[in-house]
């Protein structure tokens, strides 16, 4: 009876979070819709990538639910062979490491790393578990011969992160620290956009990220501040950009994802994308995986909304549908019928016994 009882609560927990992710990514579609009517532009791009989210995520809910292995090593062998047969994704300019189709290819790597990591801890064969990470490890020296030094970090990093959270009992401190992560990346786009870091690190972060890059940075902030409220429209970044304008290889956009909806839906659009990536998290924090699996999906995801942060990455429908595959990887319920619920720290025996 108690069992009984608690698998319904645990049922009705679940579908309480999810209604809540399809409120939170229908408020990400109707927004743009909302300041397109009122400030012009072209929501189409902001509508695609939502529905790309949304895609991936059942499909990553269903993949892993029926084949727990199979499903994401399928899905890291795709992104890898997308990276290497497609380098940039999407015809087009070229722009300069970091900027533009470099970005988005990161990305994918980062996410086809986390999806190899999740498929070796659900893997119970030791000899699969170990083919499965040297597939992670190959994913990150692919980027480095592809010429993606940040896909390479972003594997590497996803791949010990991955093998470290076999130590991790508890998974929402790590949560918590991946958040502060994304949070500082974020907060640091926006002090160099405003100018308020010291004139020497400032330099030093310019001569990295290019200065071309900085003073797109730069617009978008401007529009903030005189459009706080609706932004000046989706898609439109580029017509008013001065520094879009003026370079050849612009594609009109910031090449930062929370100052591009800051700029073209105002700070509710920004906001909407925190929220969004909030959602990820806790629902990663409430999923029915081992600990292990979490937080190896929350590290790609980390990954990759950091390299958006400083890039153009979401831009691209690949990466929406990755981000989608991971996070439905992460959060799948077991398919086995009668499983009992489990809190979220609760899973000790079953993380042991993935290690």
């Amino acid at each position: 009876m108690a069992a009984a009882a608690g698998a319904e609560a645990d049922g009705e927990r679940r579908n309480g979070l999810d209604v809540a992710g399809v409120v939170v990514l229908g408020a990400c579609a109707a927004w743009p819709l909302i300041t397109a009517a009122v400030r012009g532009g072209r929501p189409e791009g902001m509508l695609l990538a939502v529905l790309a989210v949304a895609a991936g995520y059942a499909a990553g809910r269903i993949g892993a639910t029926l084949l727990p292995v199979a499903a994401p090593c399928v899905w890291a062998l795709a992104g890898a062979g997308l990276a290497v047969a497609v380098p940039h994704l999407t015809p087009g300019p070229q722009m300069s490491t970091p900027l533009g189709h470099a970005g988005a290819t990161a990305a994918v790597l980062a996410l086809s790393a986390g999806a190899a990591c999740c498929a070796a801890w659900a893997a119970t064969a030791r000899a699969l578990r170990i083919a499965l990470r040297l597939l992670a490890a190959g994913i990150a020296v692919t980027a480095a011969v592809l010429g993606s030094p940040a896909g390479c970090v972003a594997g590497a990093l996803v791949l010990l992160c991955s093998l470290a959270a076999a130590r991790v009992r508890r998974r929402g401190p790590g949560l918590v620290l991946l958040a502060l992560a994304v949070a500082g990346v974020a907060g640091t786009t926006w002090a160099v956009a405003r100018d308020a870091l010291p004139d020497g690190l400032t330099a030093s972060l310019e001569g990295r990220l290019s200065a071309h890059r900085v003073e797109l940075w730069r617009d978008a902030l401007g529009m903030v501040r005189r459009h706080a409220g609706l932004g000046v429209g989706p898609g439109r970044f580029g017509e008013l950009s001065a520094a879009s304008g003026e370079s050849v290889l612009s594609d009109g956009r910031p090449h930062s994802a929370p100052l591009q909806l800051a700029a073209e839906q105002g700070v509710v659009g920004a906001l909407l994308l925190a929220l969004a990536f909030c959602w990820v998290l806790y629902a990663l924090w409430r999923s029915p995986r081992s600990t292990p699996v979490v937080l190896t999906a929350g590290a790609a995801l980390t990954a990759v909304a950091a390299i958006s942060s400083v890039g153009n990455a979401l831009s691209f429908t690949v990466v929406s549908v990755g981000v989608g595959l991971l996070a439905g990887t992460a959060t799948a319920r077991p398919l086995a019928p009668g499983t009992p619920p489990r809190t979220p720290d609760a899973r000790s025996h079953e993380d042991r016994l993935a290690r």
